[in-house]
Formats: C-alpha cells, structure tokens, sequence
C-alpha cells in the first residue's frame, strides 16, 4: 500500500528555517516525481516545489531563492529546505508523488508549518 509521511512542520519565528521530509512506501519511488504542495484555510491547494525522477527541479515564484527541494532514492525520502521564512509561508505542506509513465498519484497526510512574525 502507498504511502507518503510527512514530518518537520512546527512554529518558527520569521526569518527561521525548517525542514519539511517526506518518506515514502509502497511504490517505486524512483519512477515518479514528486512534489510539495501547501494550503490554507478557504484557499485552493498550491504547488510550492517540485523535483522530477531526473532531479529537474522547479519552484513556485513565492518561494525561489528561499526554499529547496531534494530527494534520495535510496531511502525513499523528499526534502524540502525552507529558508528565510515569511508569515505568508504559514500553511499545511502536503507531499505529493505522481508517476512518470501513468495517471497515478499519491498524497501524505500533511504537516502545519507556522511562521510567526
């Protein structure tokens, strides 16, 4: 059975930094992309960042230059670095896989990130 875990959101006072990880099981991990995604109350789920299963990475607007995205296959695990974060980061991060070759998709549970200013 698929399945994403996400850990590292708590509290962080403006400027801080945090790492979000995400650990996956059950699917070949190397075979998709994955991605993080963040939301907040009363608005739509957005793209923060996202690394191919070639390590191709992009980034949402919002968050270039302060955040980074890694993954290791070899133990199955997604990282995102956030750096010099703002009040605006505030929001549930959600990991997300998506399969390179066929419609399928898994997402975590989600982990609050609050940043306080």
């Amino acid at each position: 059975q698929a399945q994403l875990v996400e850990s590292g959101g708590a509290l962080v006072q403006a400027g801080g930094s945090l790492r979000l990880s995400c650990a996956a099981s059950g699917f070949a991990f190397s075979e998709y992309d994955m991605s993080w995604y963040r939301q907040t109350p009363g608005s739509e789920r957005e793209p923060v960042a996202l690394i191919t299963s070639t390590r191709d990475a992009r980034f949402a607007e919002s968050v270039k230059g302060r955040f980074a995205i890694s993954r290791d296959d070899a133990t199955q695990t997604v990282y995102l670095q956030m750096n010099n974060l703002k009040p605006d980061d505030t929001a549930i991060y959600y990991c997300h896989a998506r399969a390179i070759t066929e419609y399928i998709q898994y997402w975590g549970q989600g982990t609050q990130v609050t940043v306080s200013s």
